[in-house]
This record gives structure tokens, sequence and C-alpha cells, in this order.
């Protein structure tokens, strides 16, 4: 059992390596932190984490870094997230105000989210699979050429340009948007997506069904794509300027963030505190390949329940600010999309 005193040394071992990646010995913490005790008694506190595996030695007769276990419980001991100064908070204001759609919100913040932390930023976009469809519009853009666009509440939005087989009249073309219009309108996107697989059943004439046919399959894509788990990342290019701090090749993390799968699965099984938050700490992710790495994260709110932001960089990375940053980020993007939802 760490003691009180135990815990704050810790503490300071954290921030002290974090801040110099220096290993840290007795000395410098009781120059740099107001613990009134010797060093003598601070060695025996150290000698305690030891056995703990909360520390170690790199090199004998060196000061101790924090273990991966080390940096757990000190996250996990974390009074209070460090809040971010006014110009920080100004800055994600600034940088979210006024996007064009959703996917310029979520590169926005991604791009802010590194801009603050000096590290992988990652988005996951909202489930749509719970929204519903709130409009259908089919354009002819010629004969044989239809754009359908689709919308949801949750702000998705679709669009596709669909060759024909045949051509349609404007008659043939107010069937089919009638058609197209009652499958969908005000069906959630999974359940629009079974009555789209179901309605080649029902026949309107062989002009409109195979019209129809064309069209129907590029609705079930598009749906498909409303389903899917998407990640936006940026700032790929930290891991190659922090290479020194990985101790083996960051050649997983690359890989991981080509691939994305193993990001969407880690990031969507991370638990989360009372307040939202997540970090998911060096050998915690060995099992996705990512045991060099940590994750911290913090839920933001979507239409019909939640979805993450977050960053990605090695253990020695400054936890209390990178999970304020991706805090503050998450509740403004939520305020955004609570916004852009009571405004439809």
């Amino acid at each position: 059992m760490v003691s009180e005193r135990g815990l704050q040394v810790l503490r300071a071992i954290v921030e002290d390596y974090v801040e110099t990646n220096e290993p840290v010995g007795s000395k410098s913490i009781v120059e740099r932190h107001a613990f009134g005790v010797s060093a003598a008694t601070i060695r025996n506190d150290m000698a305690q984490l030891e056995d703990e595996d909360l520390i170690a030695a790199p090199h004998t007769s060196s000061g101790r870094v924090p273990t991966d276990k080390g940096y757990r419980v000190f996250v996990d001991h974390l009074a209070q997230v460090r809040p971010l100064s006014a110009a920080q908070r100004s800055a994600i204001t600034a940088f979210l105000a006024d996007p064009a759609d959703l996917d310029d919100l979520m590169v926005r913040t991604v791009r802010v989210l590194t801009r603050l932390t000096g590290q992988v930023a990652l988005a996951q976009y909202p489930s749509f699979a719970r929204a519903h469809v709130t409009h259908v519009e089919l354009v002819a853009l010629g004969p044989s050429r239809l754009l359908i666009v689709l919308v949801t509440d949750a702000g998705g939005v679709s669009q596709r340009i669909v060759p024909l087989p045949v051509e349609l009249d404007d008659a043939e073309l107010g069937s089919l948007r009638a058609v197209i219009t009652e499958l969908l309108t005000g069906r959630s996107v999974r359940r629009g997506a079974e009555r789209v697989a179901a309605a080649a059943e029902t026949s309107y004439g062989p002009r409109i069904d195979a019209a129809r046919g064309a069209l129907l399959r590029a609705v079930a894509e598009e749906l498909a794509e409303f389903r899917q788990e998407r990640l936006v990342m940026a700032g790929a290019a930290t891991l190659a300027r922090r290479e020194h701090d990985f101790r083996g090749s960051i050649h997983p993390l690359l890989e991981a963030i080509e691939e994305q799968v193993t990001l969407l699965r880690l990031m969507s099984e991370m638990h989360v505190d009372e307040h939202g938050l997540a970090a998911s700490i060096g050998t915690e992710n060995a099992a996705f390949g990512l045991g060099e790495a940590s994750i911290v994260a913090s839920d933001y709110l979507t239409h019909g329940g939640t979805a993450r932001v977050g960053v990605m960089g090695p253990t020695r990375m400054d936890y209390p600010s990178n999970l304020a940053a991706a805090r503050a980020v998450a509740r403004y993007l939520s305020r955004l999309l609570e916004e852009d939802e009571t405004g439809r």
C-alpha cells in the first residue's frame, strides 16, 4: 500500500520527468517540491514506489522514471484536470466557429486538438445508425442521371450521382421520388436500410422498376456509409518529432493510423470515468499492438448517444493538460452539435 506522501512523490516524479525527460532523483525532488522532509525520507518513499513497480531505474545509480503502472496510478489519483488557459479556450472557440458542415467541423476538431497538445488527435464521427432520415431529394441531371440527397436529423448529409438504365420523364421521376421518400423519410437509418432491402419485392412497372433498382442499390450503399464507424485524425507528423520518447519502433502506431480499425476499437473499448474522461496507458494497449503509446479521450454528446475525441502519443505525456484539452474540445463540440440540432 502506497502512503499519501508516496503518492505525492510519485506525482512529483511524473511531473518532473514529463517536463525534463530526465530520471528524477531524491535531491531534485527536495529542491523542486515543498515536502518538508529530508532527501533520505524521500529515498525511502521512492524505494516503496519501486517495490510497487510504480517507478524504475533506467540505469544503475540513476534517478527514477515512472512505469506504465506508475502513470496509471498517477492518472487515477488526479485530484483535478488542469484547466485550460483563457487563450486556449479562445483558440478552441475561434477554430471551431461556423463550420461549413459536419466534415469540416470534425477536421477542425482534430486540428485544434493537435495544436493544443502536440500529439496525434483522434475524433470519432457521430454514429448515424440511430439517426432518422429527415429529407430525401432527387434532382434530375439529365434524362438518365439523378442526384440523390439524403439528410439525417444528426447532421449527416449524403449526395450521390446515380446513372439510370432508362430515361425518365417528369411523371416517372415524380413516381420514383414518392417511392424513395415513403421508404426513408422519418425512418431511422437502420430501419430505412431494412425497408430498402425489402423494397424489391414490389413492382411499379418495368421502366420504374429498372430505374428504382439502380437507385435503391445506391441508397443502400449510402445508408451503409451512415452506419459505419469513422475516425478522423491529425498530427501524425508529431510521432516522428517525438520518436525518442518511444522505447521501440513507432511503426505500429503509424500502421494503426493508416488502418484506423484498431484505433476505432481501442477508443470504443476505453473505460470512461464519471466525468466522461478515459486514459489507456502503455502496456494496457498491448492487445492492440500499441503497447508503446498512451491515449486519453473525452466523450462528447451526439444525437442519440456519445462519441469520443482524444489524443495519442508516448507514455511520457502531460496527462492532466491533454485530458483537459480533450474535455474542453469535447464540450464545445457537444454544444455545437446541440445548437445545430435545435436550430433545424
